[in-house]
Formats: structure tokens, C-alpha cells, sequence
């Protein structure tokens, strides 16, 4: 039997993957979906799940930890093994629908192994074999970045995938890197009894604007020390490690970095496919298509470097599979207005397009949960929303917050905007008493004086007192 040749390649069996292979194939592709384990997407093995998972766990550790604020006294005691456990299972069965997915695919189109281009169509493959396709789908994802300071550090150190496959909770933990995952396993982790500092090159937690991060930063000081503009350094003890900044020396039995997953390239040998590459190395593809130049060569999901998020992967993917199906004869495909999420508590989110401070053509509004009168009912009050909206027709085009129910308040956010929605015509919908969404009502009336829109006569006189 002589070497496979297909229509598409799929090289990598994640979320973009597996959207690009189910794409073309029914577009009536012949397909080959390459990948050296078929483990499962990044979400359900390392990623979304598992973290959700230990965010679910101390939610509940916090809750019963602040009972006495509603007049119930009880004591907490977590059972670190069982909550792994627990979470290993769950996040085991998620993967392993993921993998029933996979082992459903004909068994001539799964071909375990790792590969890199020997030319535009051309592929090695690790087994030996050689591969001819018509195009190429790269969906390689991502892989998290240790920097050279704690490359060193060997077992002590932690990334989002290792960090789930501890048997117990650390006594103490250095986090490294403020972003989404990062700032989310620390809370999470602080919230559940340990010991948690979290430090940051940057001056932001979570990709936010500097307003928003700043208000999401003073709510989670209350869980966890941060340590932000600082370069830290490190230095493994005999138990544990130290980590020192000016001012300021911690130790910490583990140290989890968090500080980037950038995009799996490396192997592949971009260079024998002709493909040009930024400085990052990755290759230079139009979004609305995900093409790579004029090659017969599509980029989808993490690899892309650009939004990695599960539901973008997807989208990419199917774009991708699609047009590999039929290259040369490719469409342009609408993307999603942007939409990220960080599981933080309260949550934060960027959605759409959040303009310069000093953007004459847009304005904002901003409204405080410090003293909103459902986050006060429930104890957690605090967090920020800002609106940002088109002064010529009073479109919004985007929001930033971190707030009680933020992933709820993001979404109907990001179906507005889809929906060319104006702030008169979205302040016009019903907002139920007593809610979080009733800050958003507030902010919108506001949003309407920024921009001299009419506010619906029903919102003349304002929102409920304490709403």
C-alpha cells in the first residue's frame, strides 16, 4: 500500500480541528485528521473544564466561609483529595466524549502521528509515511510558555497542564502571570484555603482596560496579594521556592506560570510550504477566509494566535475545512463580534470594540455595583461596567466589566451589538426588578445622555432606588 493521498489535511485533533475535518468533509472532502494522541480538545483536558471545575469547588468554599454575613455560622473543611478526584473525574468524562467523537470518524481518515510539510501539499509523517492533499488545515493549538527564569525550577513548577493533576492542594502557591488563566486558578485556589500571591510584568489583570482592570484588581486583593509591574526572581529551596521582588520575599511549595500559550508551529517546517510568517512565526492569513497567502494552506484556532477562545476555534475551523474543501474557490466568512470571558470572581469580559479614551466619534458610560441592589441583597456587591457606544446613531459597539453575573450581562451584551442594536433601543427592553441587569439600565440611560439619544419615556425618571 502505497503513501495516503486525501482532498484535506487536518493536522491537529483539537476543537479548530475536528470543526475543520467535519467542515470539509461535508463539504464531500476526502479527509485525513492527524494527531499524535487524539486526547481530547484543550478545553476539556487542560483548559475550560477543569478550571471550572476548581472555580465550581471553591465558589462553594466560599460561600459557606462567609455564611456568618447572612447570619449563618458554620465551619468549612476541604477535603483536598476528593475535590481533585472530583474534578479529574468529571474532566476525564468530558474528554472522553471528545474522544468517542473522534473514534466515530472512519478509521482510514484518523491517522496517529506527528507531521511537517515537505511542500504546500506535502506531508512527513513521523511513522515514515508521506501524505498528498490538496490543502492543508493547520489546527496545532497552543502550548503554555515557560520562560527562561523558571525553566529551572523543574517539578516545582506548574502550568494549567499539570496544575489539575495534582492529588491535593499545595499549602502555598507563587502564581506567575495575570492574565485569564492565571488570575482565574489563583482566586480559585486562594479561595480554597491556600496560600496564593499572584505577580505580573504588566500593570492589567485579565486583558481588561486599564479602568476596569483596576476596579476587578481592588476586588481581588480581598483574596490574594498581587504583585503587578514587578519582575520577579526565583530560586528553588531545598523544599519549595522563593520567589523575590524588591520589598518583598515569599516561598511557595509550587510555583504555577501562567504566562502565555503560544501557538504549536515549531515542528511543522513552515518554511517548506513557502509560507510567510510574521515575527512570531505564525503565518500570514486573512480571518475572513483562513488562508495562509495564496497557498493551498488554511490556519485555524489557537495556532492562529489571535482569539483563543473555544467558540472562535470552532468557527475557524468549519471557515477553514470549508474552504480547504473547495480551494481554489474560497468565500469570505462574517466572524463573531469578539467576545472573551474570564471566570474570575466577579467575572470580567471585553466584548466588541472598546475605542481610545480620546475617540471623539464614540462615547462611554460607566456605572459601579458598589452600592447595586441585588449585588447588595447577595453580599458580593462591587465591580464596574462600561458601555461604549457610536455618537452618530447611537449604535453600541462594545463594553468592558467586571461584575456579579458578568458572563451573563457580556452575553447580552455581544447579541446587541450583533444585532446593530442603538442604547435607546436596547434601554427600551424590560429589565426585571430586582436584578443585576438593572445596572445595565442605569448605565444605559447614561450612555443616552453621552450621546444626546431620547430615552425611552418609560426610563425618564431613572432606575428603582437601590436597583
Amino acid at each position: 500500500m502505497g503513501d495516503p493521498t486525501c482532498d484535506v489535511a487536518v493536522i491537529g485533533a483539537g476543537t479548530a480541528g475536528l470543526a475543520a475535518e467535519r467542515a470539509a468533509r461535508k463539504a464531500g472532502a476526502t479527509t485525513r485528521l492527524i494527531d499524535p494522541e487524539f486526547a481530547g480538545t484543550t478545553c476539556a483536558t487542560v483548559g475550560c473544564m477543569p478550571s471550572k471545575l476548581l472555580i465550581a469547588a471553591a465558589d462553594a468554599a466560599h460561600g459557606v466561609g462567609h455564611a456568618a454575613r447572612f447570619g449563618i455560622h458554620t465551619d468549612a473543611r476541604i477535603d483536598g483529595r476528593a475535590l481533585f478526584a472530583r474534578l479529574r473525574r468529571l474532566r476525564d468524562d468530558f474528554a472522553g466524549g471528545v474522544r468517542e467523537t473522534i473514534a466515530d470518524l472512519p478509521e482510514e481518515t484518523r491517522i496517529r502521528a506527528r507531521a511537517a510539510f515537505a511542500g504546500p501539499g506535502e506531508l512527513e509523517l513521523d511513522s515514515g509515511a508521506r501524505l498528498t492533499a490538496r490543502s492543508v488545515v493547520i489546527a496545532t493549538g497552543s502550548r503554555p510558555m515557560i520562560p527562561p527564569p523558571f525553566r529551572d525550577l523543574g517539578d516545582l513548577v506548574l502550568t494549567n497542564e499539570t496544575v489539575f493533576d495534582l492529588e491535593d492542594l499545595p499549602e502555598s502557591l507563587g502564581v506567575i502571570g495575570g492574565g485569564p488563566i492565571g488570575l482565574e486558578l489563583a482566586q480559585a485556589f486562594a479561595r480554597l484555603g491556600v496560600r496564593v500571591e499572584l505577580y505580573d510584568a504588566g500593570s492589567g489583570l485579565g486583558g481588561l482596560p486599564a479602568e476596569t482592570s483596576a476596579a476587578l484588581a481592588d476586588l481581588i486583593a480581598r483574596d490574594l496579594p498581587l504583585h503587578l509591574e514587578v519582575e520577579p526572581e526565583v530560586r528553588a529551596l531545598e523544599a519549595g521556592v522563593e520567589v523575590r521582588i524588591p520589598g518583598h520575599t515569599a516561598r511557595f511549595e509550587r510555583l504555577l506560570v501562567a504566562t502565555g500559550r503560544p501557538p504549536s508551529l515549531k515542528a511543522l517546517r513552515l518554511d517548506r510550504a513557502g509560507l510567510e510568517t510574521d515575527d512570531h512565526g505564525v503565518p500570514l492569513h486573512d480571518i475572513a477566509t483562513m488562508q495562509c497567502g495564496d497557498a493551498p494552506v488554511f490556519i485555524a484556532g489557537d495556532a492562529t494566535a489571535e482569539r483563543p477562545l473555544l467558540h472562535e476555534a470552532a468557527d475557524e475551523g468549519a471557515i477553514a475545512g470549508a474552504n480547504a474543501a473547495a480551494f481554489p474557490d474560497i468565500g469570505k466568512a462574517p466572524r463573531k463580534v469578539p467576545l472573551a470571558i474570564t471566570f474570575s470572581r466577579p467575572s470580567s469580559a471585553v466584548i466588541g470594540t472598546v475605542p481610545d479614551p480620546d475617540d471623539p466619534d464614540h462615547a462611554t458610560a460607566t456605572v459601579d455595583f458598589a452600592d447595586q441592589g441585588r449585588t447588595r441583597v447577595e453580599a458580593r456587591p462591587g465591580g464596574l461596567l462600561r458601555l461604549h457606544a457610536d455618537r452618530s446613531d447611537g449604535r453600541l459597539v462594545g463594553a468592558d466589566l467586571c461584575a456579579p453575573e458578568g458572563e451573563h450581562l457580556a452575553h447580552l451584551l455581544v447579541w446587541a451589538i450583533s444585532a446593530g442594536m442603538t442604547v435607546n433601543r436596547m434601554l427600551d427592553l424590560p429589565f426585571y426588578h430586582p436584578t443585576v441587569e438593572e445596572g445595565l439600565a442605569t448605565v444605559l440611560r447614561r450612555l443616552c445622555g453621552e450621546i444626546d439619544a431620547p430615552v425611552p419615556w418609560s426610563r425618564d425618571e431613572g432606575p428603582t432606588p437601590g436597583a
